[in-house]
């Protein structure tokens, strides 16, 4: 049975967010909030973890997961950054925003694009998940908490809870945070490429 965190939006509790970092080292898999929707959250090196957001989502290897920094100096230490992307990048974070960017030798190469050697980052604007950042030191390993079949999200921590209750380890419920996933932009070519219409603006890349 997962651990069931009620997290204060604005105040998140030290205590709490403690613990459920603690349950991440232990190589847990969590389901958390962001200023865009809920997703599945793991360590870096959480190999198991991994394999467990792919069954639970029913994702083939292909599937580019996420890295949720704290800030863009963290940001900086697993994609490599030109000065004309650094602008692009630094004016839409903290945000609902995921960029496709080359990987740096940080990135395990199990999440990488096979080809491109990219990996998706981002920055998010949320009280709760900022917080949960700062104690864990390191970037989260994410994905969509969307479930096979379905076209939005979860949205109510207690539902998650409800349904994932034997595939997760804890759910941390801050409220509602939306329905919509973030804007996906690959910043790795010659010009930007939306490659999903999400929570974010995108006029600033067309």
């Amino acid at each position: 049975m997962a651990r069931y965190y009620d997290v204060h939006p604005d105040n998140p509790q030290p205590r709490v967010l403690r613990q459920v970092v603690d349950l991440l080292r232990d190589d847990g898999l969590i389901a958390y909030p962001t200023d865009s929707c809920y997703a599945f959250g793991c360590q870096l090196g959480n190999r198991a973890g991994l394999d467990r957001i792919r069954e639970i989502r029913r994702l083939d290897d292909r599937h580019q997961f996420t890295l949720v920094c704290r800030d863009f100096a963290q940001l900086g230490q697993f994609v490599k950054v030109s000065n004309s992307v650094f602008r692009l990048v630094k004016a839409c974070i903290p945000g609902s925003y995921t960029f496709i960017l080359p990987a740096t030798g940080e990135v395990p190469r199990r999440l990488q694009d096979p080809r491109k050697r990219t990996v998706g980052v981002r920055v998010p604007k949320h009280t709760v998940t900022q917080a949960l950042l700062a104690e864990l030191g390191e970037p989260l390993l994410s994905s969509t908490l969307l479930l096979p079949g379905e076209d939005e999200p979860m949205t109510q921590g207690w539902e998650i809870k409800e349904r994932l209750d034997h595939l997760l380890d804890a759910v941390v419920d801050a409220g509602d945070c939306g329905l919509e996933p973030t804007t996906v932009v690959d910043l790795s070519g010659p010009a930007p490429e939306v490659l999903r219409r999400g929570a974010g603006d995108t006029t600033r890349f067309e």
